[in-house]
């Protein structure tokens, strides 16, 4: 059965691509929250304030903090090591980095929405 009422962080440095995973999570049905984070260490921030996330959206190319400090970081944590995690981005040269560090998934932009659904479904399982 799929997970519904998920809260769910993204994670991009970009506004639009926020903008347009809120609106593709929100349409879904299966997402109650989109909670968003500008960079890492926001995002890493928010992480250790909240319990209640489901699913991690994480952007690699960031400034600040970049989407692979932030797996490292979460997959350290005894809290929300289990946390899935599907990583968006526009280098396909990150894909094995990023699933070397322990991301559930991982999608090229510009995200399709069945795509995405697809790969929030075959994580939240």
């Amino acid at each position: 059965m799929q997970k519904t009422n998920m809260i769910v962080l993204a994670v991009d440095d970009d506004m639009i691509n926020l903008k347009l995973l809120r609106s593709m999570l929100m349409k879904s049905g299966r997402v109650s929250e989109v909670i968003e984070a500008k960079n890492g260490s926001d995002a890493v921030g928010i992480l250790k304030a909240r319990n209640d996330i489901d699913l991690i959206l994480l952007d690699i190319i960031m400034p600040i903090m970049n989407g692979i400090e932030v797996l490292k970081v979460v997959r350290a944590d005894d809290n929300l090591h289990q946390l899935p995690i599907i990583v968006l981005t526009t280098d396909e040269t990150k894909k094995n980095e990023a699933l070397e560090f322990g991301a559930n998934g991982f999608l090229m932009k510009p995200i399709r929405n069945d795509d995405l659904m697809k790969k929030i479904t075959s994580v939240t399982l």
